[in-house]
């Protein structure tokens, strides 16, 4: 079976397509006598207002787009003509096809198996232009929400958009790289192999043998993208100050899409995007990012390597590479987690067009032009969110909703607690396994009216990127939970990462009230090791490290009090067992009558949990016991632990002694039973019970 062969612009061809073929270039054109007078002279005579550029120390030295909400607000504002026909032709074109919906319901057709509305959808949002295109493209990686139908057109947005003309793209290639596209590259494809909302893609050769993918943006882009975006921040605000029940900050959600709208548009900005990627995350096993030629890329063209591969939702075409999808899925999964976990630098647009199999087995990461950041506290309260969830500490998700700004500080969170017990108790069901993003996010919108959350900007993309990643899950196997594979990694870093943060987190996740809580650890133990970079050998040195350091003082003493109590337990058990061997032997009797087994202790569960906890450790891959032998004499001469064993050694004496004393004269029972004519207090079970005899004071002299 013919490879798919496809681009780093979420181009993709059809597997029953000729083999496309390169054309080597002749200058048998004008650039200046074609140019498409219905785009770029719009943007030349009424060019948007840019804030000052600024020149980026990067390989392509090239001013950088800026995002400007102000400048375009001043633009419009004086347009109104234009923006007033804009919205009404948007209003025209959903009209249309809601009326087309009503009328499939009047005349009873079931509108999801009308594939006649499925295309006018697609083509009513290609019409639209890019930041329609954009939803679109978002609804198509969601088979939970799409009907089939819909589904395989809305995927047509990916990569198979009408093309603009090619004397437009070569004008650009010239204007960007200084000279004519036969001058810079031995050989380019006749037409566009794909076209997505922002460009469209040629295949090429580098005069120095590369072949390449030649990315070049499509004209009168910006003022297209900057009208909507300026039509739906109006309304944005119009919306926050008209319904009072909007909380989250509408506007700021736009000025979040609008800045990575705008870093899309401009080239430089994303071969610099696929540089950082590929440094944070190529390193990953089986992930693979193109590389950038920075000779051959401007503002509007982009050159990259040219890779060969196939969608991942085309399960056939990857069966039959012997590629498994399903294990390219979980190595996107772990990726994505560095990068909202780890990192913060995350890509925000993984459609099915832009996550490829390789031929190799590799799973490749395309378009680095919408990209987003999460900041260091943001990445350390999603992952407390994810642990109080899981774990269903719903007072510790009520204030990492805080951390992370859905909530404000002064903010009751007394009624909000049992609200999320609710709605999350419904989601959670009977373990991990069963959450996903989207049961998540669906939950929570329950809150969102009837108490004061909002969604703060950032999370907006966040959401997208984590609910597009999970809609491909589904696609490649409909049972694919995300968290439980993520999970893992959460607990990896909880019990790994040296911040004071997750210290923190990790402190208050294993003792409650002063007690250790044994088996949220062997829960985190079990989990992480399912881990792929678990190294159980260095969360053992970290936690020796931590647990006899200045910090580790307050987890030192709870951890003595934990081991004082399971010593003391244990040595009354062996006394027991030991009397009880004695009396036999010495021929004394026990009471025949059969006594109820006693419930388990708090201190007997705990033993259980850590001959558990052992288990596991000798189960993990890795696990080397004489490395921790190896650390016993560098340990044994530090101050912290000749005081835990002094404090320990105490409180067992300490308790040893308490208990002697108890035994001899508070107890009513004696140490050693006298044979069967004593019965109670040295009294023969003949004799009259003094309990039975009336108390009195004696006589006085």
């Amino acid at each position: 079976m013919q490879v798919k062969t496809v681009l780093p612009a979420k181009p993709q061809l059809d597997s029953d397509s000729t083999p496309m073929t390169l054309t080597p270039l002749q200058p048998s054109y004008s650039p200046s006598s074609t140019v498409d007078v219905f785009s770029e002279p719009i943007e030349e005579h009424h060019r948007l207002p840019q804030p000052p550029e600024i020149i980026l120390d990067d390989e392509s030295n090239q001013p950088a787009l800026r995002y400007d909400p102000i400048a375009i607000a001043d633009y419009y504002r004086s347009r109104l003509l234009q923006v007033w026909g804009r919205l009404f032709s948007i209003i025209g074109k959903f009209g249309s096809f809601a009326l087309g919906l009503w009328f499939d319901r009047k005349g009873g057709k079931d509108f999801k198996a009308n594939r006649k509305r499925a295309i006018q959808l697609r083509t009513t949002l290609t019409e639209l232009g890019p930041a329609f295109i954009k939803v679109g493209q978002a609804l198509s990686t969601r088979p939970d929400l799409v009907p089939p139908l819909y589904l395989e057109e809305l995927t047509k947005l990916q990569d198979q958009l009408p093309p603009f003309p090619n004397e437009v793209a070569y004008q650009f290639i010239e204007e960007e790289l200084g000279d004519r596209p036969e001058n810079i590259y031995a050989e380019l494809s006749p037409n566009p192999l794909a076209a997505a909302s922002l460009g469209q893609v040629y295949k090429g050769k580098l005069k120095t043998g590369e072949v390449v993918a030649v990315k070049v943006q499509r004209p009168g882009l910006s003022e297209s993208i900057a009208l909507d975006i300026y039509i739906l921040r109006t309304l944005a605000i119009w919306a926050k100050q008209r319904f009072k029940f909007i909380r989250s900050d509408l506007v700021a959600i736009m000025d979040e899409f609008g800045s990575r709208i705008y870093e899309e548009m401009d080239y430089t900005h994303e071969g610099r995007n696929a540089e950082r990627f590929r440094q944070l995350y190529g390193n990953i096993p089986d992930i693979y990012v193109p590389r950038i030629y920075w000779g051959y890329t401007g503002r509007r063209v982009l050159t990259m390597e040219w890779i060969n591969g196939s969608k991942l939702t085309n399960l056939e075409e990857v069966a039959a590479q012997g590629i498994d999808a399903r294990y390219l899925i979980e190595v996107g999964v772990q990726c994505s987690l560095r990068q909202l976990l780890e990192h913060g630098f995350f890509h925000a647009d993984p459609h099915p067009g832009n996550l490829l199999a390789s031929p190799d087995g590799k799973l490749v990461y395309l378009d680095f032009g919408m990209m987003s950041e999460v900041k260091p506290y943001q990445r350390y309260g999603l992952l407390e969110a994810v642990v109080h969830l899981v774990n269903r500490d719903f007072e510790g998700l009520a204030k990492d909703y805080v951390k992370l700004e859905f909530l404000t500080p002064d903010t009751d969170l007394t009624p909000i607690i049992p609200a999320l017990e609710k709605v999350f108790s419904n989601a959670l069901g009977a373990s991990v396994a069963e959450l996903n993003f989207k049961s998540i996010t669906d939950q929570l919108s329950e809150l969102m009216y009837d108490y004061p959350f909002r969604v703060p900007a950032y999370y907006a993309l966040i959401i997208r990127s984590l609910v597009t990643l999970e809609g491909i899950a589904i696609n490649v196997d409909p049972n694919f939970k995300v968290l439980s594979k993520a999970y893992p990694y959460v607990a990896k870093r909880l019990l790994t990462d040296p911040s004071v943060e997750l210290r923190t987190s990790l402190k208050d996740l294993l003792f409650k009230e002063g007690s250790f809580r044994w088996n949220r650890l062997e829960n985190l133990l079990k989990n992480a090791r399912n881990s792929d970079d678990y190294d159980i050998n260095e969360v053992l040195n970290q936690t020796l490290d931590f647990l006899f350091s200045e910090r580790g003082e307050f987890i030192r003493d709870q951890l003595a009090h934990e081991f004082v109590k399971s010593i003391d337990l244990a040595s009354r058990n062996a006394l027991t067992t030991a009397q009880a061997k004695v009396a036999e032997w010495m021929g004394v009797k026990t009471p025949s009558t059969p006594t109820p087994e006693p419930e388990p202790t708090p201190t007997q569960n705990n033993l259980e949990h850590i001959q558990r906890i052992v288990g596991i450790l000798q189960e993990t891959k890795g696990f080397d016991p004489m490395l921790l032998v190896q650390r016993v004499p560098s340990l044994i001469v530090k101050p912290e632990v000749q005081h835990l064993s002094q404090k320990v050694a105490t409180e067992l004496a300490q308790r040893a002694t308490a208990r002697l004393i108890r035994e001899l004269f508070l107890s009513s029972d004696p140490l050693i039973p006298d044979g069967n004519s004593v019965e109670k207090n040295g009294h023969s079970k003949h004799d009259k019970s003094p309990i039975n005899e009336p108390l009195s004071l004696p006589p006085s002299r």
